[in-house]
């Protein structure tokens, strides 16, 4: 802790001793890095040990001053975003006021106290550091509580994102939806400004630039201005990671390509399978490899070895050509997939899984080919994270609304939606750990990127087309209409839900953020058929991809399940570890009967035409 020995020159005095440990950090940080360099051999000083440093960050720093933002960076819609949001949460409210200067000046009073400043003094702790009334886990560092200035700035911003909070929650006149998007955008903003974002206060980028005599400064501003140049925040190290040789590495045939998408047959490893193939549907926002990351990750890999035969889609990522692409595009190619996995193999009928959105048009197929009478095609469907009924569908839906949705016009100009968007608003729903957190490693500290599968895969981006996705914002996230019963249709065939008799499979993560697990519930109360419902452990990805070997997580079943998700919960029995063996189980269930893994079981045998090996073109298109 600090030096006790208190000041009694009131306030004037109170700012300086609290504002000196600040000023001496800077002025090793800044008054070595824009000290001048003298020339070599100069008798007055030593060259100041940052000199090279310094000419790096000034020669970096004329090229980020030609760099262009990217649009959802621009100051002045910034600018414009902030004074929207003050309008809104009633700052300037006198009672408001009071009580925050109140609250403030206690807080004051109270971490000052704790470094013998100002008018009251608190005893230390057992472990001798200050005892501070708030915590978060972005100023768990003992540095945040070594200097006052430090461990008052992080306690007033913490203060402060209480009292915006409670503010935007309190705001009147607001319909439910408005209100939701009001406390979102608080919170982003709260996360924004963070002291642990800005150097200056931050004590360990602070302490990190005088260790390295600057070295982090030129390596942060190297990552920040790459960053700059390809329009999105990196994660992971760029070079880590290539496509067919550490990641999608299961060995198959491109068997099938139309020009929405590649079809990917995997190679058998075992003498028989299951009779009836699995046809895997990923979302088309995101590169089909989450199911793919590495051997000991992959879920591809691991039903292959289960005796699965096992084709996915592999969607192209849009261009200027599928500026007229349309939902019915995504659920005829659906159709197009389960008829030539069936023409292939001979099989009367296939499984199939459907992650996210492409589990949400999975469910339109499967009405479309009930309401056709050709419902035998499909003998099971799994849902991973997938939701049909829009009423609440989690944090995505503050990006929905009218003027959003033009605005996603605007920003694609030929026909398809730069995938970085849909990155960026991704990475917004958790904007701590996906973007603020990489801001503070990267830019502040200067750390290497690590060499994260994962996190390659996040910033792997996919185009979108640009007509359908705003249909599909419109239709499904603002207007909710795939739960009304022949309210949409596709490929000229009415959707009601309610014809499903396909025995289903329903997984939902139980920290899911995008497909929260009580909106992924509402499924249930749409099919016909039988359905299993499985509550996983994690989230969006991780409540997925959660192989046995891992040994994580658990899930939750219940044999009851009754009317609704807290039911489900009440009721339901915890099982350890991942959830892909109960889901194997269940799927043998349906058709157990297996062949030799013969013929074009093996794609790519003597006779059988394919067009390239896996995992094909498509998933390297940018």
């Amino acid at each position: 802790m600090a030096d006790k020995s208190r000041s009694d020159g009131g306030a004037p005095d109170i700012f300086a001793e609290l504002l000196r440990s600040q000023t001496e950090a800077a002025s090793q940080v800044f008054g070595q890095l824009f000290a001048p360099v003298l020339p070599k051999g100069t008798a007055e000083a030593a060259p100041p040990p940052w000199g090279d440093v310094t000419e790096s960050l000034q020669a970096m720093w004329g090229q980020f001053q030609n760099v262009p933002a990217a649009d959802y960076a621009d100051p002045a819609k910034l600018t414009g975003l902030l004074e929207s949001w003050h309008r809104q949460v009633p700052f300037a409210d006198l009672d408001n006021q009071k009580r925050l200067w109140g609250d403030s000046l206690q807080l004051w009073q109270s971490v000052l106290g704790q470094y013998g400043i100002g008018p009251l003094t608190q005893d230390d702790s057992p472990d001798g550091e200050a005892k501070l009334p708030r915590s978060d886990r972005r100023f768990a560092d003992p540095k945040w509580r070594e200097q006052p200035f430090f461990a008052l700035i992080h306690q007033a911003y913490l203060l402060f994102a209480e009292q915006a909070e409670a503010l935007a929650d309190g705001v009147q006149g607001l319909d439910p939806a408005r209100q939701q998007q009001l406390r979102f955008l608080t919170r982003a903003i709260v996360d924004a400004l963070s002291p642990a974002n800005f150097a200056l206060t931050n004590p360990l980028a602070l302490e990190r630039a005088i260790e390295t005599q600057g070295e982090s400064l030129t390596r942060g501003l190297e990552h920040m201005m790459a960053d700059l140049g390809r329009g999105q925040l990196t994660h992971t190290d760029p070079e880590a990671f290539k496509l067919g040789e550490n990641i999608a590495v299961t060995p198959g045939k491109v068997v099938h390509e139309t020009p929405l998408y590649q079809l990917i047959q995997y190679s058998p490893t075992t003498d028989k399978v299951l009779a009836t193939p699995l046809v895997i549907f990923p979302p088309w926002i995101n590169r089909f490899y989450i199911l793919d990351l590495n051997p000991a990750k992959s879920f591809v890999r691991w039903a292959v070895e289960q005796g699965v035969t096992v084709f996915m889609v592999s969607w192209k990522s849009a261009d200027a050509s599928m500026a007229e692409v349309v939902w019915d595009d995504y659920v005829r190619a659906q159709i197009d997939a389960i008829d030539t996995v069936r023409d292939r193999l001979k099989a009367p009928s296939t499984h199939v899984i459907g992650y996210c959105v492409a589990g949400t048009t999975l469910a339109a197929t499967l009405a479309v080919l009930a309401r056709r009478g050709e419902a035998d095609k499909v003998k099971s469907a799994t849902f991973f994270t997938a939701q049909v009924d829009f009423a609440d569908p989690g944090d995505l839906k503050h990006f929905v609304d009218d003027q959003q949705i033009e605005t996603i016009g605007t920003l694609a100009p030929e026909g398809f939606l730069d995938g970085r968007y849909m990155a960026a608003t991704f990475n917004l729903l958790r904007g701590n750990d996906l973007i603020w957190s990489y801001v503070t490693k990267n830019y502040l500290m200067g750390e290497d990127y690590p060499a994260f599968d994962l996190l390659h895969w996040n910033g792997d981006v996919t185009n979108l087309p640009a007509k359908w996705h705003c249909a599909y914002l419109r239709d499904l996230y603002r207007d909710n209409r795939l739960v009304e019963p022949d309210a949409l249709s596709a490929d000229g065939t009415p959707i009601d839900l309610r014809l499903i008799a396909t025995p289903a499979y329903i997984q939902a993560g139980r920290e899911d953020h995008i497909a929260p697990p009580e909106s992924v519930w509402k499924l249930t109360r749409q099919l016909k058929g039988p359905w299993t419902f499985l509550l996983a452990g994690s989230g969006h990805i991780a409540g997925v991809v959660n192989p046995p070997s891992s040994k994580k997580y658990g899930f939750w079943t219940n044999d009851a399940p009754g009317d609704t998700l807290e039911g489900f919960i009440a009721g339901a029995q915890e099982h350890p570890g991942s959830w892909w063996p109960h889901w194997l189980g269940w799927l043998r269930g349906q058709d157990s009967a297996e062949v030799k893994a013969t013929g074009k079981r093996v794609p790519g045998a003597r006779g059988d035409k394919v067009i390239e090996d896996a995992p094909g073109r498509y998933v390297k298109t940018r």
